[in-house]
């Protein structure tokens, strides 16, 4: 699922774009090493981490789109560590509860 369709289906707005962000599965944390040791390569993050050593987590387990709950703002370097990296980071109103079940299609992403 491209970041675009993740969005839509999130109600959510796109902070940061990049190319080819994609995700076949979803996971859900925010305990980064929680992440690290756990989230499959390929997913979509929902998390309500608003900063930097998110995008570095992403990186290191081949993430490429996050979608931050609850309306967080992303933060300048956040943003500019997420273009550079090519990490899309999507902003939803919704929990990350509710941010899972509206994902539905994408099969549970862990290893």
């Amino acid at each position: 699922m491209t970041a675009e369709e993740i969005c839509t289906k999130v109600n959510g707005t796109l902070a940061v774009s990049a190319e080819d962000a994609a995700a076949t599965g979803v996971y859900v944390g925010d305990l980064l090493s929680d992440i690290m040791g756990h989230a499959g390569e390929d997913c979509a993050l929902v998390t309500i981490q608003n900063h930097l050593n998110t995008i570095a987590v992403c990186t290191l387990v081949g993430c490429s789109v996050i979608v931050l709950c609850h309306s967080r703002p992303v933060p300048p370097d956040m943003a500019e560590a997420a273009a550079r990296e090519g990490v899309a980071i999507i902003i939803t109103p919704l929990s990350q509860y509710a941010t899972a079940r509206a994902l539905n299609d994408l099969p549970p992403s862990e290893h």
